[in-house]
């Protein structure tokens, strides 16, 4: 019950925050939707969003919270908030996950909501996965296993006509 408790707390106060606030990948209508809370920094993280593309293709919508794990005071605070104010942030936020050179730019943003949040939420690493239906996955999750876990086969359809 706690468990359960938790997930919908955790969806409704995604859903506060709104996908405007946030960096958005997918299909507008997807199958599935999912919010990670990342670092621009993060190893990890930069392998799961090298696997964006395959988890769009097959009808997954991705959303990016931005957690900086350092804190409001560090780099990848900075970096965050300059993949926000970027004029193209899917494009930005994929070359600050490769350690690229970015624009280093401040506007006003989102990101210490973001981080507020996630800490509200008891995220401790990154990346953390929520699915849409509240479940939180700690830690990097290959692209296959996490679409199983969401429930879409990944597989060609094979035609069963008679």
């Amino acid at each position: 019950l706690t468990e359960a408790w938790r997930g919908k707390t955790a969806v409704r106060l995604i859903e506060e925050i709104g996908e405007q606030q946030m960096i958005v990948m997918g299909p507008e209508n997807p199958k599935r939707t999912i919010t990670v809370f990342t670092d621009v920094d993060c190893p990890y993280c930069a392998k799961l969003h090298r696997e964006v593309p395959e988890l769009t293709k097959q009808g997954v919508k991705v959303r990016y919270l931005m957690f900086p794990r350092g804190g409001s005071q560090s780099d990848t605070y900075r970096r965050s908030v300059a993949v926000w104010c970027a004029a193209d942030r899917v494009k930005t936020v994929g070359i600050a996950k490769e350690q690229g050179k970015i624009e280093m730019k401040t506007c006003a943003n989102p990101v210490d909501a973001h981080y507020k949040l996630g800490q509200r939420l008891g995220v401790e690493g990154t990346p953390t996965i929520y699915l849409d239906d509240g479940k939180k996955l700690g830690g990097y999750v290959p692209a296959a296993q996490l679409l199983s876990i969401l429930g879409i086969n990944n597989t060609p359809a094979v035609s069963h006509a008679r």
